[in-house]
């Protein structure tokens, strides 16, 4: 290879490095017309679950929650595993400095598979209910025992 190539491919790399770290650069920058959103955990107000598992078996489990405003929209369902534990409650979106109807809105259902694994005599539900006068979280327990 010769000098004169050696020294475009020199540059070639440094201007492609360049471009990429320009590029980074502006994806990254935040647009102030942007909506921002924050995260709720809103609260489970009935659930519907089996009496009893079966170990292998497949679950589905209905929940039902009403969305405290109408700037929330349903985001998903919040789901945490510890050992034989389960914490379930509804996330939600909501953009921030909206101003929002509170009327009470109609009762939605949403719904998710529960596989029932082996090692565990009994599942442990705790459905998120809201927060007490004092903020500590409140929930709803449920324990489903398996039949193997």
């Amino acid at each position: 290879m010769t000098k004169e190539k050696k020294r475009k491919m020199k540059f070639l790399k440094i201007a492609l490095l360049s471009f990429v770290i320009a590029l980074s650069f502006n994806s990254c920058s935040i647009d102030d017309n942007a909506p921002n959103y924050s995260f709720e955990v809103i609260p489970v107000e009935g659930f519907t679950v089996p009496d009893s598992f079966e170990t292998g078996g497949l679950y589905t489990i209905t929940l039902q929650y009403r969305m405290p405003t109408n700037c929330h929209i349903y985001s998903g369902i919040y789901y945490e595993k510890s050992s034989d534990t389960r914490v379930i409650g509804i996330t939600s979106q909501v953009p921030t400095g909206a101003v929002c109807n509170t009327a009470v809105p109609e009762l939605r259902t949403a719904t998710f598979q529960f596989e029932c694994t082996p090692g565990y005599q009994h599942y442990v539900f705790k459905f998120y209910k809201g927060k007490d006068d004092q903020g500590n979280n409140i929930f709803e327990e449920v324990t489903i025992p398996v039949n193997y």
